[in-house]
């Protein structure tokens, strides 16, 4: 099959055709996996016994890629395979490596597959050749891309050569959040020591690439600020009544109601209480959190789905197992629910913001045709919303708009499967499907040519994301459209993101004008530095894990501080799962529905748990190997008495106590003592 690459591709694949590792630096839309199919073909070609290994970050990457890209152009003559979250031949990951000369997998499936040390599923990277590595900007600090290249890196500097070869590929590294052109040269240095490649782009050929890849028609869709916002002064009124309430005095400034650095402060309040024992703080900080979120919602869609957020939080808590602090905060919402309901339901009073969303939307899709686009907002819960309201009203269904949610992959109701993702895009591709309500899992990589109008909705975000997004709308005459309030965060951060994205350029012009010996060195000195670091991080991580014996280490519910279970009763299942293995831990939790989980490979999910006392949801049960019923606890959810006073941690990665390892013999043989007689 002809490639029928442009000038510009062949030109910025030419050092990858000599066998150097390199960085493509070309915009979305402008053909960098195109170009990657080439040079993974001329690879197979010219090196008998090759394999190649294509990264992705996102699930739908992997059959995008499969699909569009590399089976047409090499499924005829080499032996392909896609491998995801959601397929079996993840669990015999060495065996189809072994079989294929090419895979294509996310990224987390190769780690997997590089620690775990099971016939069958282990790997080394010595066993490929290449790889292809999509979105490689993200190749920094933890994430899963940087995971695999930090062994790569490692086994480099100790003079290891049967190494693959690499291939990045970005629109955009990015500055790494400074602002500064010699911060910004630092980054990109980083980036390239990170992925030990160069960073090439189009020179010669740069005025066919703008030609070829146009760029979206960028407006503003300015709205001028509610005159009168009688519900969220109301919410405003309450939530100073709680303040009131907690009386905090002047040793905790409180921010404005209703932005993201006052959720901050009560995320802060919320611990104080907890790690004080001090149960009034913590319940109020929570409360406060659903008011504040509220407020954020009022302010991005309709103050209806502001006011269900916090009829659906208030509608689970029971006056049953409340304390005083409980029964304030329960009568307070109760007795300003009719007012909030009556307030809500004023369409006087609507944000302005939707009428000027829906005339965005029907300037594009009220011509008739076969317009195709993107609506990007934050949070799930936001597009959840617009969701909503696109599906009930009458002039966009009218414009013939068929919309459907897309989010990450993940746990609960408004989180998607991988395979709900792949069926809502395929849509979306085929046009049954006209409009992708989504958080930022779309704004990378996703391929549809027919895409003609992006809007950014309520988004703060930086110049890569905002990059990655504008590259959605591939249509020719596209629109790219900012609906912001007037004056607002939203339109100063588009146009710094402008000015960062004009940064991105000059730090990479000004890495790729340095001296080949002075760029190594340069490059070698940061993959050093950042083995020595990582080397020390690790044993400070071994040494904080080690603190305190798990049996003095007392959980409690973060809820209402009841004491529960002892560090030495957790232990882990696949360096995974974190379960309580003390049969008396269940008579400290209530279960409820069913997670939307599929049944793996040695387990499958059981119902959520939380606490029997005050409600305070814990994980969920897990039924191990058919036999063993355990409870699986997220440590976010509890409170750490430690022989040094009170702790919390997000993850379980950061107590500072060491958890076993989980045996299924010894498990069995404690549960049921006279089966093995």
């Amino acid at each position: 099959m002809n490639f029928g690459l442009y000038e510009y591709q062949e030109e910025v694949v030419q050092r990858a055709l000599r066998g150097e590792n390199i960085i493509i630096w070309l915009p979305t839309g402008g053909g960098k996996t195109r170009a990657a199919v080439y040079v993974a073909k001329k690879h197979l070609e010219n090196n008998p016994g090759a394999k190649v290994a294509v990264l992705v970050n996102k699930v739908h990457l992997v059959d995008q890629h499969y699909n569009k890209e590399f089976n047409p152009y090499l499924g005829r003559d080499y032996s392909l395979v896609s491998i995801s979250g959601d397929c079996d031949q993840k669990d015999f990951f060495g065996c189809e490596v072994k079989n294929s000369d090419l895979i294509i997998c996310t990224a987390q499936i190769l780690e997997n597959a590089l620690t775990n040390q099971e016939e069958g599923k282990h790997v080394e990277l010595s066993q490929f050749t290449l790889l292809i590595i999509d979105e490689c900007h993200h190749t920094h600090k933890e994430g899963v891309y940087n995971k695999i290249m930090a062994r790569y890196v490692a086994q480099k500097l100790k003079g290891e050569r049967r190494l693959p070869q690499i291939l990045g590929l970005t629109a955009s590294p990015g500055t790494g959040g400074t602002k500064s052109i010699k911060g910004a040269v630092e980054h990109v240095l980083q980036i390239c020591a990170n992925l030990d490649s160069v960073i090439v782009s189009s020179k010669v050929y740069a005025p066919e690439l703008k030609k070829k890849v146009p760029r979206p028609r960028k407006r503003f869709d300015i709205v001028d600020r509610r005159p009168q916002d009688p519900f969220g002064d109301h919410l405003k009124f309450m939530m100073q009544f709680i303040h009131d309430f907690m009386a905090l005095g002047p040793d905790f400034p409180v921010r404005e109601f209703g932005t993201q650095e006052y959720e901050a402060d009560v995320v802060i309040l919320e611990k104080k209480g907890v790690t004080d024992r001090n149960r009034l703080l913590a319940q109020c900080a929570l409360h406060l959190r659903q008011y504040n979120d509220a407020l954020l919602i009022n302010d991005t869609v309709r103050m209806v789905d502001a006011f269900r957020v916090l009829e659906s939080y208030y509608s689970t808590k029971s006056s049953t197992t409340m304390d005083g602090t409980g029964f304030f905060l329960l009568g307070l919402y109760q007795e300003n629910e009719v007012e909030l309901r009556k307030l809500s339901g004023d369409a006087r009073f609507e944000n302005p913001k939707m009428g000027k969303l829906q005339n965005t939307l029907l300037e594009q899709f009220d011509q008739g045709g076969h317009s195709r686009g993107i609506l990007f907002s934050k949070t799930r819960k936001s597009i959840c919303c617009l969701y909503d309201w696109v599906s009930n009203n009458p002039a966009l269904q009218r414009a013939g708009i068929r919309a459907a949610i897309l989010t990450g992959a993940g746990n609960g109701i408004n989180y998607m499967t991988q395979n709900e993702q792949k069926d809502t895009i395929r849509n979306f591709r085929l046009g049954s499907l006209n409009l992708l309500i989504s958080t930022s899992v779309a704004e990378e990589g996703l391929d549809i040519p027919e895409c003609n109008l992006v809007v950014r909705y309520g988004l703060l975000t930086n110049e890569i994301a905002q990059q990655q997004a504008s590259g959605r709308a591939r249509a020719s005459d596209s629109v790219y459209s900012v609906v912001a309030q007037a004056g607002g965060r939203e339109v100063r951060r588009e146009l710094l993101n402008e000015c960062l994205e004009d940064l991105t350029g000059r730090a990479i012009g000004e890495v790729q004008r340095m001296e080949p010996r002075e760029f190594q060195m340069k490059i070698t000195d940061l993959q050093t530095e950042a083995l020595l670091t990582r080397h020390l991080a690790e044993q400070l991580k071994i040494k904080k894990r080690s603190r305190f014996n798990a049996a003095t280490v007392q959980l409690s519910c973060r809820g209402c501080f009841l004491p529960v279970a002892l560090g030495n009763d957790i232990k882990v299942i696949e360096n995974a799962h974190h379960v309580n293995i003390n049969p008396d831990f269940e008579r400290y939790y209530k279960t409820g529905g069913q997670p939307a989980l599929k049944t793996f490979e040695d387990w499958e999910p059981g119902r959520v748990i939380s606490c029997a006392a005050c409600g305070r949801q814990w994980g969920m049960e897990m039924i191990y190997k058919k036999i063993a019923l355990l409870p699986i606890l997220a440590i976010e959810n509890f409170a750490m008495e430690t022989p040094e006073g009170r702790k919390l941690a997000k993850k379980w990665k950061n107590v500072e106590f060491t958890v076993e390892e989980f045996n299924f013999s010894t498990y069995c043989h404690n549960k049921f003592p006279n089966m093995l007689d």
